[in-house]
């Protein structure tokens, strides 16, 4: 249910989660000005930096130094691309959502149908790729159902990030969740108008309320604003809307468990591991390398030491200004050096020497090890500079850690899709009134990622086929391992009628003349 009272928000211990979650979002958006505002949070001249524990760890960070002199800082976005990564080995190919022989009530190629079309869909796919970046990223993901017939004909799935939820668990598994969001922040006076959203079995309540940046405040009318006005007249007595079901309307997926950070505090020890959690001073070194790179370039620029006598003076009290497209410059005295020795010329070049590869490979050794505590190799992300020319036993044999962690993930995400796609099938039915009557949890049949070449892959097919060593049906199965059954059985049926027109084509055909020698 939700509060009635001014309670903090969000509430022990989500508020410490959140916490560390605003953390990795910061390097995940690549904000460098909120990097620098977190680790700042400190006195100016860092006494901090000389104590002990999370305090000294934190104040020693690159981005919580102070910069009095403006040297330039870069930031490498590599917690976006291992987020986006780690999304694209899960769902670059999107899932199937599969009913079983005997799992639906009534005709089943037509509840399998109405799936497809709840599931098979193009914007299921962009939401699971979202959901796989917030997932890495967070340390896990909600997947909500929501439905509204003036915007769709169907029920559909969307995404909600892990802090901006206050889940509640039962055994480790999700037994309700609130969703909360500002509709509206007054920055002048503080105040803060948050939408509440409890998904419950058989329910949904909503609530608004008033309150400031830590509180959540008083609770107000759905109608006060106009981002709950649309719930008004849909809620009950309760103030919550009936879904039909007896499940929740949401799930939860982990990233990757066990929590190390949280493991035995409760509440938080389900909520998954963050890609990023333990990664934040690699994270940092990696900037500060790039950075220290960065200037090693300004640094080695080519400079001139002119002599203040080949300057242009621009007046009393404006100083004096070289001209460095000047062509011809007239000769003077050797007494009008002014400041440069005798002998000497008075211009003086000068060119230091710019440390790349020391940089280069301080940078790659980080960011191994920051794709390595991922569980990711450099090779997912396509980055084979070097590699060299290898074979595809190589490209197997570097991908294992990435093939390993995907195949670790992929059960994360097959627990709780399977249950929560029968949830939305049955949804649907009581919403739109479809057929779907399901008897069972659907199968989730993740896409096989190709190990060989499509050439080197039909080259072998076709030698098994050859000597009589492997069935066209597992061919055409080996050949598109993401199929289906009826897919398979299907491409089976083309190939052999397509195959006895061809013969029976070529029979027809006259017979070449004879000709006489």
């Amino acid at each position: 249910m939700l509060p009635d009272t001014d309670i903090a928000w969000p509430p022990p211990p989500f508020d410490r989660a959140q916490k560390a979650m605003q953390v990795w979002d910061t390097w995940y958006a690549g904000d460098t000005d909120r990097l620098t505002e977190i680790y700042q949070r400190y006195p100016a001249y860092r006494p901090a930096q000389f104590a002990g524990g999370l305090v000294g760890r934190i104040a020693r960070f690159f981005w919580g130094r102070p910069n009095p002199q403006a040297t330039k800082r870069l930031h490498v976005p590599l917690a976006a691309d291992l987020a986006r990564g780690s999304s694209s080995l899960l769902f670059s190919q999107p899932p199937r959502f599969v009913i079983g022989e005997t799992d639906a009530r009534g005709d089943r190629k037509t509840a399998q149908a109405r799936l497809e079309l709840l599931l098979g869909g193009a914007d299921t796919a962009s939401t699971l790729l979202e959901a796989g970046e917030l997932a890495s990223t967070l340390g896990g993901v909600y997947l909500r159902a929501w439905w509204d017939h003036s915007i769709s004909d169907r029920v559909n799935m969307g995404s909600m990030s892990a802090d901006c939820a206050v889940p509640f668990w039962r055994y480790d598994r999700l037994a309700a969740v609130t969703f909360w969001q500002s509709v509206a922040e007054d920055t002048s006076s503080g105040v803060v108008w948050r939408h509440l959203e409890h998904h419950a079995p058989g329910r949904i309540h909503h609530g608004l309320y008033r309150g400031s940046r830590d509180r959540l405040g008083q609770r107000r009318n759905l109608l006060e604003h106009p981002a709950t006005a649309w719930a008004a007249p849909l809620i009950d007595s309760t103030a919550a809307i009936a879904t039909g079901v007896n499940t929740v309307s949401a799930c939860y997926v982990q990233n990757v468990r066990p929590n190390r950070a949280w493991r035995h505090t409760p509440g938080l020890a389900p909520l998954g591991r963050s890609d990023l959690e333990g990664q934040e001073p690699l994270l940092d070194a990696l900037d500060e390398t790039w950075s220290a790179w960065m200037r090693d370039i300004d640094l080695g620029r080519a400079r001139l030491f002119v002599d203040k006598s080949v300057t242009h003076n621009r007046g009393p009290g404006s100083g004096a200004v070289f001209d460095s497209e000047q062509a011809i410059y007239t000769t003077l005295p050797g007494s009008a050096l002014g400041s440069l020795k005798d002998g000497q010329p008075p211009i003086l070049p000068q060119q230091f020497t710019i440390r790349w590869e020391e940089h280069q490979q301080t940078a790659a050794e980080i960011t191994e090890l920051i794709l390595r505590g991922a569980g990711l190799s450099a090779s997912a992300f396509g980055d084979d500079r070097a590699a060299g020319m290898i074979t595809a036993t190589g490209v197997n044999s570097r991908d294992k850690l990435s093939e390993t962690t995907r195949d670790q993930k992929i059960n994360y995400w097959k627990a709780e899709l399977a249950p929560f796609a029968r949830t939305l099938a049955e949804l649907d039915r009581v919403h739109f009134g479809s057929r779907i009557e399901l008897k069972a949890n659907p199968e989730v049949r993740w896409p096989v990622r190709a190990q060989l070449p499509p050439l080197d892959n039909a080259t072998r097919l076709a030698a098994l086929k050859t000597a009589d060593l492997i069935s066209l049906e597992q061919a055409v199965r080996e050949r598109n391992p993401n199929w289906s059954g009826d897919d398979v059985n299907d491409e089976v049926t083309r190939i052999h009628r397509e195959t006895a027109e061809r013969i029976r084509t070529q029979q027809l055909q006259p017979a070449p003349p004879q000709t006489t020698p």
